[in-house]
């Protein structure tokens, strides 16, 4: 059975047809998945599907694109939502330098604050990291992530960046771009990473897999993302769905 570990099903894209895309999931062995909410109105929709669905948990956090926007009682809500049975890290938080909404000062600020809510609920956390790794690696060890470790999600970084990611207690996911022909980093870092520091994810409806590149991705083709993995690896197929499950269940302490 597989776990993703990074779904976007409170996203639009999946208003229309939202049970058939959590049906051909449950068809293709997904048996859990984290929805990520990232402001105020997608935490609300994870918070709806988790407490909706027993196989759907939720991970609330802001996203550094939107950092700007974020206000002190939306860091107070988080607080008080990570009490809940459903919800299982903060995130998603870290550093976005591709777009510029939001001033680095302000996400890195934002960042921080954020780090400090997951070390207080003792929550681990988790990564989204665009263009910006030096800063966000110098960020966790500042702050002292280690102390509740997490999830480098669609880690995109180099096979060094990943074992440094490793001594802070992160673990590695991998999505959809380890599966592209022409991803020579996704597939060092598979190679590279000890199988029980991986986990695995769609981020959908983003980043699709080989051979759906470019179309709406959704829960389902994290299989594919297993499949390649066991393939760089040259293990079965079913150990690596074992394995990196078992790997989710640790990280987000799910019996």
């Amino acid at each position: 059975m597989l776990f993703d570990t990074h779904v976007h099903l409170n996203a639009e894209q999946f208003e229309e047809d939202l049970e058939e895309v959590i049906i051909r999931a449950q068809e293709s062995g997904v048996s859990k998945m984290v929805c990520v909410g990232f402001d105020r109105p997608t935490i609300k929709r994870a918070m709806e599907l988790a407490e909706k669905y027993d196989f759907i948990y939720a991970c609330v956090g802001w996203h550094p694109v939107d950092a700007i926007d974020m206000t002190d009682d939306d860091l107070l809500w988080i607080e008080e939502l990570a009490s809940h049975p459903k919800v299982v890290a903060i995130g998603e938080m870290g550093l976005d330098y591709h777009w510029d909404k939001s001033p680095k000062d302000i996400q890195k600020e934002v960042f921080r604050k954020q780090i400090q809510l997951a070390k207080r609920v003792k929550l681990p956390i988790v990564i989204h990291n665009r263009e910006a790794t030096a800063d966000i690696v110098e960020i966790l060890q500042e702050e002292g992530a280690a102390e509740v470790g997490g999830i480098m999600h669609c880690f995109s970084g180099s096979s060094e960046v990943a074992v440094e990611c490793l001594k802070m207690n992160f673990y590695i996911s991998l999505g959809g771009p380890v599966t592209f022909k022409n991803a020579k980093k996704p597939k060092e870092v598979a190679a590279v990473v000890p199988i029980e520091k991986l986990l695995i994810e769609t981020d959908c409806p983003y980043l699709a897999p080989h051979p759906y590149r470019g179309k709406r991705n959704e829960p389902g083709y994290v299989k594919l993302v297993a499949e390649q993995i066991a393939e760089i690896k040259g293990i079965s197929f079913e150990e690596v769905a074992e394995i990196t499950t078992a790997n989710a269940k640790k990280i987000f302490d799910i019996n």
